[in-house]
């Protein structure tokens, strides 16, 4: 048979090679590291994450929830890896980064029907193919895109990532640990500060120097990724109404609720790295050093990575991509993960496997699976297909794409949701795949 390439080895191009290739069907990825690598990245491994959170909560009455639940009984590499290396978080699914993609990593390379091919792909290949290259794809396959599909539309935009600091270098008389409401286990770091600091920090924040980023603009940033400091300028309390809220803590030291609050998130498995929970930031490095180190908790903050900004690109999928993740004017060829439209590492693990089980299957000559959009990775699928969607823009998954329950239900929306999340693992059980 002849081999599906599939281009980039993120969460996505990881997760469909290894749906594929446990399918018997053989698998080139091809993967531009360590031969050329972007800011966002920082080691060789494949299916790097930017935080120990990035895969968001573990609650089935959460979309994203239900969906990493829908990608497990799916055989997901990316979970079993994920679930292997959990970490800390309270009701989250956290990883230690480095040990989560060290293990997907040798899971690919460990397959005898995966074929590494290292290098920046230039030309679009032939044959079967899928384009799994993230929101981080070289100008020269982007070019590549345009070229084979000039109609492709596709759209840039800026994503940004949190500073790490060592979680020695806290100053935790000035700290404490603690869930928001005292949920699950105590896994957050939590600097509080008073009204004065944190309009210091407020004032600091806003006229703090950015790094230059071409084409970067305030009312183009990504709802779902906003830097903090885009968030500071907005208003002097938008901060506190959003990360830096302080409902649901308590200071044990006083007995009262901050002022503000800071959550810093273990990002590795030894808790010896700490991420600034909602620090995405393009500010210069010396810049982060100074403002953030204004936190009374982080005053000698030895900070082991500092936020950076890149730039990501996704197509306008509406009709240009269908529910397959397929292109409809040419079937051999299909695009997964965040260059789709999907936002968030989940999701793009997720369609990943679905387009890779709905290639398989056509290649094997069965039909297709056609998951439903009760299913969260169905809905989502669905939803950047969806050709009446007018002004598209990237989506994490949510129960608003997922048909509304019928019912009023008694319990208010958790019930709900818990319900919907039920009679999703319901149509993915009568599924045959």
């Amino acid at each position: 048979m002849e081999p599906v390439t599939v281009i980039g080895a993120g969460l996505a191009g990881c997760e469909a090679a290894w749906q594929l290739a446990r399918r018997g069907i053989p698998v080139t990825l091809r993967e531009m590291k360590p031969q050329k690598s972007t800011p966002a990245h920082h080691s060789g491994d494949f299916a790097e994450l930017v935080c120990s959170n990035s895969l968001r909560s573990d609650q089935i009455e959460n979309a994203v929830g239900l969906l990493k639940e829908e990608l497990r009984r799916l055989g997901s590499l990316i979970l079993s890896c994920a679930d292997a290396h959990r970490v800390e978080a309270g009701a989250a699914l956290a990883v230690d980064r480095h040990g989560f993609s060290a293990a997907v990593t040798e899971k690919i390379k460990g397959h005898p029907l995966i074929t590494i091919v290292e290098g920046e792909v230039t030309e679009f290949p032939d044959g079967p193919v899928i384009v799994a290259a993230g929101p981080l794809a070289s100008d020269a396959l982007v070019e590549a895109i345009k070229a084979r599909f000039p109609d492709s539309g596709t759209l840039n935009f800026f994503d940004a990532a949190a500073p790490l600091v060592s979680f020695e270098s806290i100053d935790m008389d000035r700290a404490w640990f603690a869930s928001r409401y005292d949920k699950g286990t105590p896994d957050y770091v939590n600097c509080a500060l008073s009204r004065e600091e944190y309009l210091d920090f407020w004032k600091e924040l806003c006229r703090a120097e950015e790094a230059e980023v071409h084409g970067f603009e305030d009312a183009g940033v990504f709802e779902g990724c906003m830097p903090v400091e885009v968030m500071a300028r907005r208003g002097e309390d938008t901060l506190r109404y959003g990360p830096l809220k302080p409902k649901g803590l308590r200071d044990p030291k006083t007995g009262q609720t901050p002022y503000a609050v800071v959550q810093l998130r273990k990002d590795n498995a030894q808790g010896s790295v700490y991420n600034l929970v909602g620090f995405q930031t393009h500010l210069k490095w010396p810049e982060q050093r100074r403002v953030f180190s204004m936190i009374p908790a982080l005053h000698n903050a030895e900070f082991l990575r500092y936020g950076v900004m890149h730039r990501n690109t996704y197509l306008k999928s509406p009709g240009f991509l269908n529910r397959y993740y397929q292109v409809t004017e040419a079937p051999g060829v299909m695009f997964a993960g965040q260059i789709t439209g999907v936002e968030g590492y989940v999701e793009s693990a997720a369609s990943g496997c679905l387009c890779a089980i709905e290639l398989a299957r056509r290649l094997q000559g069965l039909p297709p699976a056609d998951f439903p959009q009760e299913t969260a990775i169905g809905a989502l699928a669905l939803y950047i297909s969806n050709e009446s969607v007018a002004d598209f823009q990237p989506m994490n998954v949510n129960f608003g794409i997922m048909p509304p329950w019928p019912e009023r239900v008694r319990g208010g929306k958790r019930e709900k949701n818990a319900l919907i999340a039920q009679r999703a693992l319901e149509a993915l059980s009568s599924r045959d795949v």
